[in-house]
């Protein structure tokens, strides 16, 4: 059954609506969802009627054009899935997508070796193993690294839309360190996968620094009434080009990083280089010196102590001191186990009998845990005079 762009944006914006649950959708929330779509992708600016998203409704329940939404009605009033994980984007593939996707694939292979085509080639494998497994109804023989339990996913194509149409939206996120989530007008300038997750670029106010937000951790996703401010796409497209990872510092300079790397690991190093700016400087037979220009960031730092014992910091100091200091902490949490038990046993002890003493041997770190956690125990327990009276001896072989 043909369908007309106009329906097509219509159901695309209900299911954009019904996806959002942090939101009761009416029939008149829907209404107007869908004009400003109209308006905004086609500049129709003509009224929708309410028999119209009624008649959408019924279309995306049924069979016709395979959706089989599961639209129900909440109260008598609102609108919602009742698979909360439901998308008409979710639907399989019928026979005839599957035969022009592979026209489609037919055809890009025929560029493959095109150097402006290259980039597809992974594209292509994707899309002919995904027709070959829905055609034969058999398993994938090509497995591509991904996680299926990965959160967010389903914001990919909505904020890819609202790049390349240059809309604003308010996403309800809540970052790892916040307690709670925050609704934020936001500007949306890059989409970026890096270690099979994703994030968006972009920021929230003009002047404001770059934010990068992990799908992840984004809760829902609505358009925003602001004006969208661009940015200079130059300036985008760059910025991601000194670091390993996702983490920037805008107003940090790419430090001479220097590495060696020993012989057993040093072709894989070699064959899939850590940055596009690394170098081989030197090759003994131990090993290869090599040499990054990149900022120092978490994601650095993780590539390097993922190699554990094969590869060794020679440039910047910083970075050298910050890896030691790092491997130096992980040996030694298999030395002791620090337990908040442990601790609150030794201070009844010491409020008993005036004294206690940890056995085990920890790191600074780990002291300076301790005395907090003791600092607050007697400041709750003991009178004020004889606060000042406790005191601390650490040692060390």
């Amino acid at each position: 059954m043909p369908v007309n762009r106009n329906a097509l944006i219509r159901y695309k914006t209900i299911d954009y609506c019904l996806q959002n649950r942090y939101r009761k959708w009416t029939l008149d929330d829907l209404i107007e969802a869908c004009s400003e779509a109209l308006y905004e992708y086609e500049g129709i600016d003509k009224g929708i009627s309410k028999r119209s998203i009624q008649m959408d409704i019924q279309m995306m329940r049924s069979d016709k054009l395979g959706y089989n939404a599961p639209i129900i009605v909440l109260e008598k009033k609102y609108y919602t899935y009742e698979d909360p994980d439901y998308s008409i984007t979710n639907i399989p593939l019928t026979g005839q997508d599957l035969n022009k996707l592979t026209e489609v694939v037919e055809l890009l292979k025929q560029f493959s070796g095109f150097s402006h085509f290259q980039e597809l080639s992974g594209m292509v494998q994707r899309l002919e193993d995904k027709i070959h497994s829905s055609k034969t109804n058999k398993s994938s023989v090509i497995d591509f690294e991904k996680n299926e339990n990965l959160k967010g996913l389903q914001y990919l194509d909505s904020l890819y839309q609202a790049i390349i149409n240059e809309t604003p939206l308010n996403i309800v996120y809540k970052s790892f360190k916040s307690r709670t989530a925050n609704t934020l007008a936001f500007h949306p300038y890059l989409l970026k996968e890096y270690r099979n997750r994703w994030f968006v670029l972009g920021i929230t106010k003009r002047g404001q620094p770059m934010l990068n937000l992990a799908l992840d951790r984004i809760e829902g996703l609505s358009p925003s009434n602001v004006s969208y401010i661009k940015y200079k796409q130059d300036d985008i497209k760059d910025y991601f080009k000194d670091v390993i990872g996702v983490s920037v510092n805008p107003n940090g300079e790419p430090e001479n990083v220097m590495l060696f790397v020993d012989r057993t690991n040093a072709p894989y190093v070699i064959t899939k280089p850590l940055h596009h700016s690394q170098q081989v400087i030197e090759t003994t037979d131990n090993g290869i010196v090599i040499s990054l220009k990149v900022q120092l960031n978490f994601e650095l730092e993780k590539e390097i102590l993922g190699f554990g014992d094969a590869v060794r910091v020679i440039k910047p100091e910083t970075l050298k001191r910050r890896i030691r200091e790092r491997l130096a902490h992980a040996v030694d949490l298999y030395d002791a186990d620090l337990t908040s038990s442990g601790i609150k046993t030794a201070l009844q002890k010491a409020e008993g009998r005036g004294s206690a003493i940890l056995q085990n041997v920890y790191t600074k770190k780990e002291v300076n845990k301790i005395k907090t956690i003791i600092q607050e125990y007697f400041s709750k327990t003991l009178p004020k005079e004889k606060k000042t009276g406790i005191c601390y001896q650490t040692g060390s072989d």
